[in-house]
């Protein structure tokens, strides 16, 4: 692969495994001239000597001259030009990320729920099925892993597998250095819907959970994501489900009218949503509510900030997220420029193109997310 690096690093790297140095020295040579970034790598490549190899076999060279390292584990790529509504939604996305903190008690609870959700989302009895999934797994990519939450949950289940985590925004640089510790876990900065420097049929797993309606083409970025399964590969992937008339039409208006506001409106509007949420969930008296087919409104017995929400108006609130990550779920929903939404006959249709088998596929009124396999055997 080639890839531009600071070559005394890895010059450096080489002795510490020829030699096996200990901590003691390096951590001298750290005093002496380098950073800690440097130092946790010169330690991490001495634990895992062959996962750079690996992780550079997932590469194409002849496609990879692009690629910028940032460090080992970390490469982005400098090639790639988007659309304008890409490039908002890539912003969005980045502010987005730069709100939360991977170490706050909030984020903490929002990723043991996500956890759960993801379970039920790609048809996982539990963890432990997950983790004896990953582990017959040489390669997993999380294709828009955001903060690497997941990512990094993968890696952890399953040591022995390779986990790319992959993400337009920036923050893969804060994810790098996160989880710094998880030393089978790598990063790829660039647009999930092009990426033609890894080469076909490399990953056992594929995971495009909650992202890929975010993407410039979400049927051309699936395309993708199939070119680079394997054979017997799955792909895990969620779309957003097309709601009622009323709140197709309003989320419509924001896709163009979220490129005219600041990153503060934004942030100003998704805090009143998510005041307007807290007050309507105040009322806890369900109400049975009529369905208006020729509006695709359904109705039935709920609440009046889950009518409001489904049907007119998304306002998410929920205690135990707390306030900003609520927050951040409405500025999640209304900041990109790109957040296309399908009926379940649209969703399905991809799979069937594809020749994929489905291994599992799941509908709520959220969303809509299947489990599908890459069976070169699977019958026409």
């Amino acid at each position: 692969m080639a890839l531009r690096s600071t070559d005394y690093l890895w010059n450096y790297a080489a002795v510490v495994l020829k030699t096996g140095l200990s901590r003691s020295p390096i951590g001298e040579a750290k005093e002496q001239f380098l950073n800690g970034a440097e130092y946790r790598l010169y330690i991490w490549v001495r634990m895992n000597p062959n996962l750079i190899q690996k992780f550079q076999s997932l590469f194409v060279d002849k496609k990879s001259s692009n690629l910028r390292q940032i460090s080992e584990r970390f490469v982005e790529d400098e090639a790639y030009v988007v659309a304008e509504d890409q490039e908002q939604t890539k912003t969005a996305f980045s502010n987005k990320w730069k709100q939360v903190d991977h170490g706050s008690d909030d984020y903490i609870r929002a990723l043991e729920r996500q956890k759960a959700w993801y379970l039920e989302l790609y048809g996982f009895d539990n963890e432990t099925q997950l983790a004896s999934f990953l582990n017959q797994c040489e390669y997993v990519l999380d294709a828009g892993a955001g903060k690497c939450g997941k990512a990094a949950w993968f890696a952890e289940l399953s040591p022995s597998t390779l986990v790319v985590a992959a993400d337009i925004s920036t923050s893969l640089y804060d994810a790098a250095e996160y989880y710094s510790d998880v030393s089978n876990l790598f990063f790829v900065r660039c647009d999930i819907g092009s990426m033609p420097f890894f080469s076909d049929s490399v990953y056992d797993y594929i995971s495009c959970d909650q992202v890929i309606h975010h993407t410039a083409q979400p049927r051309m970025t699936f395309a993708e994501l199939v070119r680079l399964a394997g054979e017997n590969g799955d792909i895990a992937c969620y779309v957003y489900r097309k709601k009622a008339l009323p709140r197709e039409l309003l989320d419509d208006h924001f896709r163009t009218y979220s490129k005219e506001l600041s990153h503060e409106d934004l942030i100003a509007l998704s805090s009143q949503l998510t005041n307007l949420g807290r007050i309507l969930s105040s009322v806890e008296d369900e109400i049975d509510f009529p369905d208006i087919p020729l509006m695709g409104i359904e109705g039935g017995k709920m609440t009046i900030q889950r009518f409001l929400y489904w049907n007119f108006i998304k306002c998410f609130w929920n205690e135990q997220m707390g306030e900003q990550l609520s927050t951040i779920t409405n500025y999640d929903w209304y900041s990109p420029s790109q957040a296309y939404r399908y009926t379940e006959e649209e969703f399905r249709s991809w799979s069937t193109e594809e020749k994929l088998e489905t291994v599992h596929f799941h509908s709520e009124q959220a969303c809509y997310s299947g489990r599908f396999r890459k069976n070169k055997d699977k019958p026409e």
